[in-house]
């Protein structure tokens, strides 16, 4: 009972740590509601954001006050990790119910789906939302790019147990620090991805973006979260006839590829190692993956759906444009999709992709970004082991028994306990996918690719589905909180979800 009360007491201090770091975030978006000129529309919106960081601050003070802190163990850190998830989208939720008059429920989706940058979203209508509000959808997935709680330490310092919050939040496998001492690697990470935040920034805007619309891209590009503030993704700028929707598109690619790769590698190339882009082996399955799907892909688009049908090859401009044409649409939702962005020029289930590209599409979700990025899925990483370990059955099978057969990464055996964390992870996310297409297709007239492709989208932190987007509001509740937890789960990578459902969890 005393151990029980312990743990409770310092998992509600951190969290309320935590909370209050979100009162004082909330209050950005106030800035754009001043900018915006909002208050000429009435007050709504900005009490909204008013009372959601007001919420947040006095409840995280009074956590902060009732709870004494302990020492924070690894069971603890996953337990904080899990609920400051659930407590910052529950808070975060308030200013889409009083100023977009959402339901609640619908709220918490959204913003649980911007802070673990999946990317599926409630609302239709985004050209009339206020800007503020939309401001608020991409800072949550830019905020949630690195983990709300990387942010929260790299703000404070020297905080007891702090390095175990970030091995709870950051991806359960070993990918390495560029340096040693937690402050100096949140340092580093964070100059990173804010200085790649603010060279896309200036790409797009230079690029003719307005200056809001290239804010919220920036932070939903790098996060690889996917949120933009058109119904039409970016595909918008084509359909408006924008004169450099080109340049626009590729930047993008170019920021997608930034956030799905690990930060280890974008330090080392800021070294001055090069090789760092296909000197191991995550790195080269990473390229090979983009390249083998973008070429499957396209030769089904070619072939099958006759894209070029009537151009004489070799016979001038037009040949070549629709062939550009093609290949960028291809490159951009490919690097979209296995980098769980999200964003979309084309419709993944729209007649442009055939039913090749569609399947291809499911396994992009499931492989994901790489280890030590901003990317959802499992991971190339995980991946790579995978298949080594299938290699290394099959190698034992032709082998005496005592011979001895070890998985192997980039020369390194890669421990046992480790190789078990995959293997039940990748067994985990199986058997969610499975339960959660099933409550789709059961509370729903959805079918049964649709249903599935919904988990997929939640548990991949991807976004985009086989479910239109206008139907997902009509969904029913119990497969929005099924949602709600595979984004969860899909995020902090399962174990510290299941930690709250442990009752031993909460006796240690």
């Amino acid at each position: 009972m005393k151990n029980s009360l312990q743990t409770f007491s310092t998992v509600f201090h951190f969290l309320g740590s935590i909370l209050l770091l979100l009162g004082i975030l909330l209050l950005l978006p106030v800035v754009v509601v001043i900018l915006a000129g909002e208050m000429e529309q009435g007050p709504e919106t900005l009490l909204a954001f008013l009372g959601a960081s007001a919420t947040a601050i006095v409840v995280g003070i009074l956590w902060k006050r009732v709870f004494p802190a302990g020492d924070l163990g690894e069971v603890q850190a996953m337990l904080v990790c899990a609920l400051g998830w659930i407590f910052c989208s529950a808070i975060g939720a308030i200013p889409f119910v009083i100023s977009v008059k959402a339901g609640y429920l619908e709220g918490f989706f959204e913003t649980m789906s911007g802070f673990t940058t999946t990317g599926i979203t409630m609302f239709t209508g985004l050209e009339q939302f206020p800007k503020s509000i939309l401001f608020w959808r991409s800072f949550t997935q830019w905020l949630g790019g690195l983990g709300i709680l990387t942010f929260f330490l790299a703000v404070t310092f020297g905080r007891r147990g702090a390095y175990r919050l970030f091995g709870a939040e950051s991806h359960k496998i070993d990918m390495g620090r560029p340096v040693p001492g937690l402050a100096n690697t949140l340092r580093i990470l964070w100059t990173i991805y804010g200085g790649f935040t603010i060279f896309i920034l200036i790409s797009l805007v230079l690029a003719g973006m307005s200056v809001f619309d290239s804010v919220c891209h920036s932070f939903t590009a790098l996060s690889t979260g996917g949120f933009s503030p058109y119904d039409a993704s970016i595909g918008h700028y084509h359909l408006i006839g924008h004169a450099h929707f080109v340049w626009i598109e590729y930047i993008l690619i170019l920021g997608m590829i930034m956030g799905g790769t690990n930060f280890i590698i974008h330090y080392r190339l800021f070294k001055g190692e090069r090789r760092a882009l296909w000197d191991t082996s995550e790195m080269k399955y990473w390229w090979g993956f983009i390249a083998g799907f973008i070429v499957l892909i396209l030769i089904e688009r070619i072939v099958s759906l006759d894209a070029l049908e009537g151009l004489r090859p070799f016979g001038g401009m037009m040949f070549w444009k629709r062939l550009e044409e093609n290949f960028r649409q291809v490159f951009f939702q490919t690097v979209a999709i296995i980098t769980t962005t999200g964003f979309g020029t084309e419709d993944i289930g729209s007649p442009f992709f055939g039913h090749v590209a569609r399947q291809l599409f499911l396994i992009m979700m499931v492989i994901g970004g790489c280890v030590g990025s901003t990317g959802g899925g499992i991971k190339v990483l995980r991946v790579n082991i995978l298949v080594k370990l299938i290699r290394r059955e099959v190698f034992r099978l032709r082998t005496p028994p005592k011979a001895v057969s070890t998985v192997l990464l980039d020369g390194r055996p890669v421990p046992t306990n480790e190789v078990y964390r995959v293997s039940a992870l990748f067994f985990i996310w199986i058997t969610m996918l499975v339960i959660g297409g099933i409550i789709t297709a059961f509370l729903s007239d959805q079918t049964g690719f649709r249903s599935f492709s919904g988990m997929f989208s939640a548990m991949g932190n991807i976004g985009p589905c086989y479910i239109p987007v206008a139907e997902m509001g009509s969904l029913h509740p119990v497969i929005k909180v099924v949602y709600i937890f595979g984004m969860l789960a899909g995020r902090l990578e399962i174990l510290p979800v299941l930690m709250l459902f442990n009752r031993k969890a909460w006796r240690t």
